[in-house]
């Protein structure tokens, strides 16, 4: 057995003879590291790791749309319908049903609509700080590695990723819902031609969903306790979660459109149901991302003359108390 700072340092010695990006590995390495993902998917666990970050997301997910609309709706109640509608016509089958029950007492309410910011909000926050945690100590799962970062740093880090997500999130949401009449009345009271309204409209996509990637690398890289070789604004797991998500709320949204078996199984439950597998094949998506970047960092080991069986295959940034490791031969 090897003490896992001895173990860290050799680690780190050896990592610098290898690849130090992933551009770097051979097209084989690649397809390995994408075999192992689908593996892991099973081995790691991810689907119960996705329902448990579900979980999280839907209690953090509707006091935060409360958040949205009853900003909005100090605005006026006829701008806050509108965000409602823009939002629900964007939705699929019955989902659309389920995110206006939520929001519709919110605007025929202005009164009560600080208020119900204010209370929204603190409880967004906290269920969002779980579905941090929850994120993290499945990221240490995928990447082997033990946490060792002690309370008071591991507390302001999910803090920290709450209120960047939440601005991400907060700053999407107002983009998507910038169309149609809304779109038009901004574009007035800004005296925004309304051609680039209409080009704006169509080139948001794009951007949310690079902007998506992006959040999807920060979450990557900030959350597990594993030394990664600094900050990347695109990873390739970022870009596959990017490309999974949007192919399975797809599909989901096709097959909810045509068979519509839900309403028939589950009755007046069948619109909360969707929305909850909808929830988790998203989460599904962004564990299977941070799985590839992992199996990508387990082959830049490899490259550099790791052992395959040998974990953790990256240094921890923070080392667990009285912790050793097997020692892999040729370390």
């Amino acid at each position: 057995m090897l003490p896992a700072k001895t173990y860290r340092e050799r680690l780190v010695r050896l990592l610098e003879r290898g690849p130090k990006r992933p551009s770097e590995l051979s097209r084989g390495a690649w397809w390995r590291a994408f075999g192992r993902t689908v593996g892991e998917l099973i081995d790691d666990h991810l689907t119960d790791r996705a329902a448990v970050l579900t979980y999280y997301g839907i209690l953090a997910i509707f006091p935060g749309m409360l958040v949205l609309v009853a900003v909005v709706g100090l605005l006026g109640n006829q701008t806050a319908i509108d965000v409602v509608q823009d939002i629900k016509n964007l939705s699929f089958g019955p989902t659309a049903d389920i995110i206006g029950q939520g929001v519709d007492d919110v605007v025929k309410s202005k009164q009560q609509a600080g208020i119900v910011a204010v209370l929204g909000l603190l409880v967004a926050f906290y269920s969002a700080t779980g579905y941090v945690g929850a994120f993290i100590r499945a990221a240490n799962a995928i990447y082997d590695v033990p946490e060792g970062r002690p309370v008071w740093k591991t507390l302001p880090l999910r803090i920290l990723i709450t209120i960047v997500t939440g601005l991400f999130l907060a700053l999407s949401a107002l983009t998507v819902a910038f169309t149609g009449r809304l779109a038009v009345r901004i574009g007035e009271a800004l005296n925004i031609a309304p051609e680039r309204v209409k080009t704006f409209d169509v080139a948001k996509w794009p951007l949310l969903m690079l902007a998506f990637a992006l959040l999807m690398a920060l979450l990557y890289w900030a959350a597990p306790n594993a030394r990664q070789g600094g900050f990347r604004w695109i990873t390739p797991g970022s870009l596959l979660a990017t490309v999974v998500w949007i192919a399975v709320s797809g599909g989901f949204a096709l097959y909810v459109a045509r068979f519509n078996s839900y309403d028939r199984t589950y009755g007046a439950l069948g619109g909360v149901i969707v929305f909850l597998v909808w929830m988790w094949l998203t989460n599904v998506a962004v564990l299977l991302g941070a799985e590839f970047d992992a199996e990508l960092a387990r082959e830049r080991a490899i490259a550099a003359g790791l052992p395959r069986q040998a974990e953790p295959y990256l240094p921890v940034r923070d080392l667990p108390k009285d912790r050793v490791v097997e020692e892999p031969p040729d370390i």
